[in-house]
């Protein structure tokens, strides 16, 4: 253990608050972990930074070391890829730029899947912005939130299961940069990127093998292997890619409030893992209680 080390164990480094598809504020999301006994929680809400501020009064008010990050939409081929991205600089203008154009992408994606279920179901846009807070980074979960409301779904996990599901037909894809743009304006922006829950049963996961060189090349720091979502042998595939290229390995909650059955601090990451990433990063600094 650093003699210098500033934050605490255990450590959760994947969480949302309602500033993109959590349920909780950033300020009670940090209250939760701390209830929840840890001692280091990452802000990683998609594709933005609003919820950075709340949370960094938060962690001071309730002796949790906070990272603050986000988790980047990014797309191979036809598959959505997720990248985490740590203490980086907010301000960086071609992060910020590129960041606001998912989020319109996202926007008008949301907008037009809802277009679509609503010639079949009673559900309209109204519904889905009862559903959000005031800039926050609107998605697919908010329309499960509102088919819920209606009644047309018990959870948003059977939202998700039906009419929301890409057989359903109400599916569309949004923009978003390819994996190696991002990892390249996170790493410019001197931040640090790790790939979320690459092991799932996406198509892209094992397409991601053929590109893992050029992203390390980039300045990929790791992989995110300890998720609940990751299989079995998935997880096995991540520990071979990782002994490769010499890889980090990250474990997290990938908490969002009510809004998943993720608790807080159910998978973590080891201390010497984020003294790397923290030695790392040149972008933000973590807000220590």
């Amino acid at each position: 253990m650093s003699p210098d080390r500033l934050f605490r164990a255990p450590i959760d480094l994947h969480t949302h608050s309602r500033v993109s598809d959590g349920t909780e504020s950033p300020a009670i999301l940090v209250r939760a972990a701390a209830e929840a006994g840890l001692g280091t929680v990452a802000l990683t809400d998609h594709d933005s930074t609003a919820g950075w501020s709340e949370a960094s009064g938060a962690a001071v008010e309730n002796g949790v070391t906070l990272i603050p990050g986000m988790e980047l939409s990014t797309r191979l081929d036809w598959s959505s890829v997720h990248m985490l991205a740590y203490l980086f600089d907010p301000n960086n203008a071609k992060l910020v730029a590129e960041t606001a154009r998912i989020r319109e992408a996202r926007l008008h994606r949301a907008e037009e899947m809802v277009a679509r279920i609503g010639r079949d179901y009673d559900v309209g846009w109204d519904d889905v912005l009862a559903q959000t807070t005031p800039g926050a980074t609107v998605g697919r979960p908010h329309i499960a939130d509102a088919l819920v409301a209606r009644g047309l779904a018990e959870t948003r996990s059977e939202a998700f299961a039906g009419i929301l599901h890409w057989r359903a037909g109400y599916y569309q894809p949004h923009y978003a940069p390819d994996p190696l743009l991002a990892v390249e304006l996170v790493v410019a922006a001197g931040g640090v990127p790790v790939i979320a829950h690459p092991a799932t049963v996406s198509r892209a996961d094992v397409a991601l093998d053929d590109r893992m060189g050029d992203l390390v090349d980039a300045g990929l720091f790791g992989l995110e292997v300890d998720h609940r979502e990751n299989t079995v042998e998935g997880r096995a595939r991540l520990l071979r890619l990782a002994d490769r290229y010499g890889l980090a390995l990250t474990g997290s909650s990938d908490y969002h409030g009510e809004g998943k059955p993720n608790r807080l601090g159910e998978n973590t990451t080891r201390p010497e893992v984020l003294d790397r990433l923290i030695a790392r990063a040149t972008g933000w600094s973590p807000v220590y209680a």
